[in-house]
């Protein structure tokens, strides 16, 4: 399968899933756009390395997904959109009456409004090519809930519902949108927090990650953030055409419970 000729935008995407979704899609032949709220010189070097491992064309452009005026901007600076990634995102855990209010304000803005943003301004760049992907990297929250999470469930679980809407209004097009719902993913942020795990636990790395980090995950292993990226990929492909307005669980079982 190749994506040679497209124009894919991954938002949160200088490490972790996004990360890896670009370097799945970059070897496919997709030219990408890397995209944070940062803009280090390390950030335009992962592009730099992303075009030489895989011979695309890959860009950095910074903008903060907190804020919509940002959020569009990055779709216009790139010029060109065939395949949106909606993947930033962030996390708070506390209970809903000490939740506090900015970080609410910031998980429904990243988690949620930036995907509304970008995709509003994606479409009519992807309706003037005459081919579209969307792609919203939700979460198992998306489908079912934790304790202490409010603000990240609610979000992902209004991604989920954009996406349904948005592929109802382009269901007509050769454009397509569906959501990804990782569960627990072995990224850089995860794996630093094994040591600290197995200290508070006393227990061993195998142990920590089966019956701690991964209790909900059915299949007691992390999902990768190259079957993520290989999950998107598809969702790109002409096989997947016919696919729209669905979420696709890569978690192990989590949701089948």
């Amino acid at each position: 399968m190749s994506l040679s000729g497209k124009t894919a935008i991954i938002t949160g995407s200088n490490s972790g899933i996004g990360l890896g979704i670009a370097r799945e899609l970059a070897k496919a032949g997709a030219d990408v756009i890397l995209n944070s709220f940062t803009d280090r010189d390390e950030d335009h070097a992962l592009a730099a390395e992303i075009s030489k491992e895989t011979g695309t064309s890959a860009r950095y452009i910074q903008a903060d997904m907190s804020k919509g005026d940002e959020s569009r901007a990055l779709i216009e600076k790139a010029g060109s959109c065939d395949i949106l990634v909606n993947n930033a995102g962030i996390q708070h855990v506390s209970p809903i009456d000490q939740f506090p209010i900015d970080k609410w304000d910031a998980i429904i803005a990243i988690n949620m409004n930036s995907a509304f943003h970008t995709t509003a301004a994606a479409l009519p760049l992807m309706r003037a090519r005459g081919w579209g992907r969307v792609v919203n990297i939700a979460s198992a929250h998306g489908l079912t809930a934790s304790p202490f999470k409010a603000a990240y469930v609610a979000a992902k679980h209004g991604v989920v519902g954009m996406t349904k809407a948005v592929a109802l209004e382009t269901a007509q097009e050769p454009i397509t949108c569906n959501a990804v719902c990782p569960g627990y993913v072995l990224t850089p942020l995860v794996e630093a927090q094994i040591p600290d795990t197995m200290k508070e636990y006393n227990m061993s790395r195998e142990d920590v990650i089966k019956n701690v980090m991964l209790e909900r995950q059915p299949s007691k292993e992390f999902a990768t953030v190259e079957q993520l990226g290989g999950t998107v990929q598809f969702l790109c492909s002409d096989a997947a055409a016919q696919i729209t307005g669905t979420t696709i669980s890569v978690d192990g079982g989590w949701t089948a419970l």
